[in-house]
């Protein structure tokens, strides 16, 4: 995540906006600041699903190429 996903609603937030609000306790309890999450990360934090992992992945590489001051929105 980057400095604009911080905080645990934000995060809360962005993954709700890209269908994936399953998964906010785990990421609120374990993703570090400027964490860049691999399969096995994801898989640890209990993503089960290959489809959310491969949402997440992607989601996540757009918000590390966006600009800082880019809105933050969902595929």
């Amino acid at each position: 995540m980057t400095d604009r996903h911080t905080s645990t609603g934000e995060i809360s937030d962005w993954l709700m906006s890209i269908g994936l609000a399953e998964h906010a306790a785990a990421f609120a309890e374990q993703v570090e600041r400027g964490a860049l999450l691999d399969d096995a990360d994801l898989k640890e934090l209990g993503v089960a699903l290959l489809g959310h992992r491969k949402r997440l992945r992607t989601a996540i590489a757009a918000l590390v190429a966006a600009p800082a001051d880019a809105p933050v929105a969902g595929p």
